[in-house]
């Protein structure tokens, strides 16, 4: 794949997961945080299934199985969860707004777990981006929308720790398994992760959700859960993986815009001052004077 093409497809990825807080957050008015991940496992499954025969086989290595296993671990579940509990207790607009700091988290990760040289533009731009989290709960209020603004907004910061360290060892793997494959191994332990949560939740009021949140369903599962991880994959077979994690920096702009959109949600002077501070920390820490972006290595 080209460059050209990789960074298509990671605007491809950007779009679907700017628009996903809002479809989200519609969705969590009817379906309990399991159903709506099991349900969007289960579509994205099924979207996948009949190309499955097609897809190339991996180069398995020994010693893959933890780092596979890992990486279904970190997304879909820990990811999911932490993010779609987040999306009950804050606005789509914050919980996108924190995703910006995925890229700080990554070059975080790079420095302690690769021993990657963490520059100080990078270090400043961490503590200048949690600052700014810090400034987006307090200026919150609690209402119907957000219920516990602190509580949504740190289990979305746990949630981007957790695609971080994802995105790191994928890198490392991506060279000898195929996109489609990984991505289609974590929805199918996805499905049994949150199958016992979703049984327990009860299906009885499913015949009087709207046609609205089932196509919200249908767009997360169908398009958003296959499609914006997979076209992410697919990019980071071609850019660094810093590179690549830059692009997370439109998200939040998107799922603003779209909070205000389809929700109505706004930010209060305060927290609109917190948003760019978290942004000006993400461009700062992407600041690479005279340097470029190095891949991450292979496992083995």
């Amino acid at each position: 794949m080209t460059r050209g093409w990789a960074w298509l497809a990671l605007a491809g990825s950007v779009l679907l997961w700017g628009s996903s807080y809002a479809a989200t957050k519609t969705s969590l008015s009817y379906f309990s945080p399991n159903q709506l991940i099991w349900l969007r496992m289960v579509l994205a499954s099924l979207v996948l299934l009949p190309f499955w025969r097609r897809l190339p086989k991996p180069a398995y290595r020994q010693g893959d199985g933890r780092w596979l296993l890992l990486l279904g671990l970190l997304q879909p579940c820990i990811y999911f969860t932490c993010e779609t509990q987040a999306i009950r207790f804050t606005t789509s607009a914050q919980a996108g707004t924190i995703a910006a700091m995925a890229p700080l988290f990554v070059a975080l990760l790079a420095w302690w777990w690769l021993k990657e040289r963490l520059s100080l533009p990078a270090l400043l731009g961490l503590c200048c981006s949690l600052i700014g989290v810090g400034l987006l709960s307090l200026g919150a209020s609690a209402d119907q929308a957000a219920p516990n603004p602190l509580l949504g907004n740190s289990l979305q910061l746990l949630a981007m720790l957790c695609i971080a360290s994802y995105m790191v060892i994928l890198k490392r793997m991506s060279s000898r398994y195929d996109t489609w494959w990984l991505t289609g191994s974590q929805n199918l332990l996805g499905i049994l992760f949150f199958l016992p949560g979703a049984w327990l939740a009860g299906t009885d009021h499913w015949s009087q959700v709207p046609w609205s949140a089932w196509l919200c369903v249908l767009y997360l599962g169908g398009i958003v859960s296959l499609g914006g991880f997979g076209l992410y994959n697919l990019a980071m077979r071609t850019l660094p993986a810093a590179e690549a994690a830059m692009s997370i920096n439109l998200v939040p702009l998107l799922a603003i815009l779209m909070g205000w959109l389809a929700l109505g949600e706004a930010l209060s002077p305060l927290q609109g001052l917190a948003a760019l501070l978290i942004l000006g920390g993400v461009l700062l820490g992407q600041w690479r004077p005279g340097r470029k972006a190095q891949a991450v290595p292979e496992v083995g």
